[in-house]
């Protein structure tokens, strides 16, 4: 099978600002009891994805394009861009902003523990 991606736009993300994209990938149905999302995120300029915790699943973050801050769960932030990859254990918490005036692109994996 052969199909587009799903595209959702979401405004204030988790509590966060702006709006965020998801190219919904595969569906929570297709990921077949193993995790919830699989997606390719587009943070608009400004926007960013709340502080949020991780109960019962985990989530990678790996940066395709542009530049965000990832507040990791001891609240410490870190400047990424293409090629990082920001790993969410479970039971952590975390949050993504794009500061910057381009579009940051990543692909987020929710998955069970």
């Amino acid at each position: 099978m052969v199909r587009k991606a799903q595209i959702e736009v979401r405004k204030e993300v988790r509590g966060g600002k702006g709006e965020v994209e998801f190219h919904h990938i595969v569906s929570a149905d297709e990921l077949n009891g193993h995790g919830s999302m699989y997606a390719m995120c587009r943070l608009k300029p400004g926007s960013s994805i709340g502080w949020h915790q991780h109960t019962g699943n985990t989530e990678p973050y790996f940066i395709l394009e542009g530049h965000g801050t990832f507040v990791d769960n001891d609240g410490s932030r870190t400047e990424v861009g293409p090629g990082d990859v920001c790993v969410i254990e479970v039971g952590q918490s975390h949050s993504m902003e794009n500061n910057s005036e381009n579009d940051l692109v990543m692909m987020a994996l929710v998955y069970n523990a």
